[in-house]
């Protein structure tokens, strides 16, 4: 039985490739997606959402709710987007055919729907800024205990961000609302990038995709990603997928391995140090004793095995629609 899945994204190429994988994968069900800013504006990022759907002859996928989500972080800033890494609607050099058009409508409370429908089923996956994820907290604490399990992209333990030395974009990108999602939610799976960054398609990879599998658009999203990748570090052998293999660790554990670690954010809202995750490795003490704070103990993965995650992907995003 496919598991139930709500994923929360900011939609840059890595979250585009990701839906592609879920939408392909019969062990996933996806069953609403969050649209929020991040890697592109929230009404592109919707617009992204629908152009995707549309090139898959399901009527399920059509059928996906799409939520609205947030438009700005807790921290009230306002969001600087990244269409050099992902291009202005997380396409890379695509722009969909609805570009431009008015697709703002609020349907957020749509969310709770979802949560009672599939109660203690649902898998709620975070590839983006943590913005709507924390409101839910805020406004459905209760609600929220009915999750099975959450699987969120983010942070740096102990390795560079790559926002800053020490944060990750997710947690940099709201600091507050990642600390409200780490404060409260339960049965937290952290994939950072620790292991993300190690998830890469190589052009080899990528190209095969490309002459066997179906959907023509994988190509020229990674091609566009990994050009900027390879500018920043030319020793890079391909594209990170960081969001592919936080969506597969629901259903592919077995590839991982973890540890269970009280986690904090850091609060600052300027500075190195703003959105870097901390987790407390020492066999005494406890983060607790410094913030007075009940700090919860997260999964945290801190390797993989970048075979199985080789083949999965592979069989997955070569498979016939």
């Amino acid at each position: 039985m496919a598991q139930k899945v709500l994923i929360f994204a900011d939609v840059g190429i890595d979250d585009t490739i990701a839906l592609i994988y879920s939408y392909l994968n019969e062990s996933i069900d996806i069953v609403g997606i969050v649209a929020d800013y991040g890697n592109i504006p929230r009404e592109n990022a919707i617009a992204n959402i629908e152009y995707v759907r549309s090139l898959f002859e399901s009527e399920e996928i059509a059928n996906i709710t799409v939520i609205a989500g947030a438009e700005i972080p807790m921290t009230s800033e306002i969001p600087e987007f990244v269409p050099e890494i992902h291009g202005e609607y997380g396409l890379g050099p695509i722009t969909p055919p609805t570009a431009g058009e008015d697709v703002t409508f609020e349907n957020f409370f749509e969310i709770v729907s979802i949560i009672e429908e599939y109660e203690n089923e649902l898998i709620i996956v975070n590839i983006g800024r943590l913005t709507s994820l924390a409101t839910m907290f805020l406004l459905y604490r209760e609600t929220m205990q009915n999750i099975k399990g959450y699987y969120i992209m983010g942070g740096a333990f102990w390795v560079p961000g790559n926002i800053t030395a020490v944060s990750e974009a997710n947690f940099h990108g709201d600091p507050v609302a990642a600390q409200i999602v780490m404060t409260y939610a339960e049965k937290v799976t952290i994939i950072p990038l620790n292991v993300t960054e190690y998830a890469i398609a190589t052009p080899q990879m990528v190209n095969y995709i490309d002459q066997v599998g179906e959907i023509s658009l994988v190509k020229p999203l990674i091609d566009y990603y990994y050009d900027f990748y390879k500018q920043r570090n030319p020793n890079l052998q391909g594209s990170p997928l960081h969001d592919v293999l936080t969506l597969m660790a629901v259903i592919r554990p077995d590839m991982f391995s973890f540890q269970n670690l009280p986690v904090q954010i850091v609060q600052a809202t300027i500075g190195t140090e703003r959105g870097q995750s901390i987790a407390d490795i020492r066999p005494f003490g406890s983060l607790e004793e410094e913030t007075e704070v009940e700090i919860k103990r997260h999964r945290i993965a801190f390797s993989f095995e970048y075979q199985k995650f080789y083949e999965d992907f592979m069989s997955v995003m070569t498979k016939r629609i």
